[in-house]
């Protein structure tokens, strides 16, 4: 009997330990959930509480994709770290995939790689482990990721750990969605704000260098490109050339001009319409894949500049990670390129009234230089005008330079004679 109630307070103080231990995670992983919005962080100290609390070899955590077709890996414990964002899973496929299809949880205690649901992923280690437990983390009703913790022997796992997991992913997917709403609105600030910053950049006296690398700039911080440029038509010659880019590698800025029917941002201007390269480095019309792997470029979204219905240039943002681009980011996107593509028509137009009030200065000091002429010389009006022709192409001056200098010549010679007895 003495013995029967030993074992009984031990069982009670095991439990008690459990359920304190339970409460200290919980507790822990509302402190991160109300410390910050950054689903980042919060993401990656989720997984680490996890791995502590779990004692698992590996933790890694999937979030479903915007269109809500594949599965993401956004954060891990073990599992190298340039895999976060590049791991994708169809939603249905491998285990992780049924589980947020199905909504249901998966536990395998020993040769979890048996199942039939499993599916190997050549860059994840999963058939190392032998334990797997994949839990759904649910918002409001719906599945929004998974989390998956391994271990590499055998174990069974106790139903106080499989609740433990459970109750942290339903508490994950109330923090994603706060997290995603702060995000979006965060980002439809900041779009509206570059916009702004951008028409303010377009309308301002800056020369037009200045401008598009302003603008480049603020859309690279728009968008978190890795790079963004904007290459402009060279229409005689039937080429794209680089005309401004916020990237400090020499290698890209270096990069050779690209024909139009050659290449990515050729098609653009070509069909006045944006693309989207999910990856650059696989894409068979892309020009430079091995450039685009020295300098880590992913995904690509390139948008023509335009005028009315006529293409002048392209803006392209690069990412360093596979990105799904939405329709309102290729959106937003097109505006800044249309806007630029107005700076650059403002400049022509501005350019072309310096040419012709320029044109009409010289053609002013050429008649007045003229009269100078047949009035000092007693000539006609052709003869001077062949006198004046003849001197600038022998000393290889502007007509401008020559009209100036007999003006200046003849006016000299007229005081001259004023003050001679």
């Amino acid at each position: 009997m003495a013995a029967k109630r030993m074992r009984s307070g031990a069982e009670l103080e095991q439990a008690l330990r459990e359920k304190t231990r339970e409460v200290d995670v919980l507790h822990r992983i509302s402190e991160s959930i109300s410390s910050t919005l950054d689903l980042e962080s919060v993401l990656k100290h989720i997984v680490e509480v996890v791995v502590e609390a779990t004692k698992a070899d590996a933790c890694l955590l999937y979030l479903l994709s915007e269109n809500r077709e594949e599965l993401i890996l956004r954060a891990s414990k073990n599992p190298h770290p340039k895999l976060i964002g590049r791991i994708k899973i169809g939603l249905g496929e491998g285990i992780t995939g049924w589980v947020a299809r199905e909504r249901t949880r998966v536990v395998i205690p020993s040769n979890a790689n048996d199942d039939p649901r499993f599916k190997f992923f050549h860059n994840l280690p999963e058939d190392r482990y032998q334990a797997f437990v994949s839990v759904p983390i649910m918002a409001k009703k719906e599945a929004v990721g998974v989390i998956n913790v391994q271990h590499k022997r055998p174990r069974r796992y106790r139903p106080d750990e499989l609740v433990l997991l459970s109750t942290i992913a339903s508490q994950v997917g109330g923090a994603i969605e706060n997290a995603r709403l702060y995000a979006e609105m965060a980002r439809k600030v900041l779009q509206v704000d570059t916009l702004s910053q951008v028409s303010e950049t377009v309308a301002s006296n800056r020369l037009i260098e200045d401008v598009l690398q302003l603008i480049v700039t603020m859309t690279a911080q728009m968008m978190n490109s890795k790079i963004c440029s904007i290459m402009l038509l060279d229409q005689a010659a039937g080429e794209l050339r680089i005309m401004a880019t916020q990237s400090l590698s020499e290698q890209y800025r270096r990069k050779p001009s690209l024909k139009l029917g050659q290449s990515i941002s050729g098609r653009v201007v070509q069909e006045r319409r944006p693309i989207i390269v999910p990856d650059v480095t696989r894409e068979r019309d892309y020009m430079y894949p091995d450039m685009a792997r020295t300098e880590g470029l992913c995904s690509l979204l390139s948008v023509p500049m335009l005028i009315r219905d006529r293409a002048v240039g392209v803006i392209n943002s690069y990412t360093s990670v596979p990105h799904a681009f939405t329709a309102e980011e290729v959106k937003v996107m097109q505006a800044i390129a249309n806007q630029a593509a107005i700076a650059i028509e403002n400049t022509k137009l501005v350019e072309k009234s310096f040419e012709m009030q320029e044109a009409l200065e010289v053609r002013k000091l050429v008649e007045r230089a003229k009269g100078s002429l047949m009035q000092a010389k007693g000539i006609s009006e052709d003869e001077a005008f062949r006198l004046m022709q003849r001197q600038s192409m022998h000393t290889r001056k502007s007509m401008r330079e020559i009209a100036e200098a007999v003006i200046l010549a003849i006016g000299i010679e007229r005081q001259a004679d004023l003050k001679r007895p």
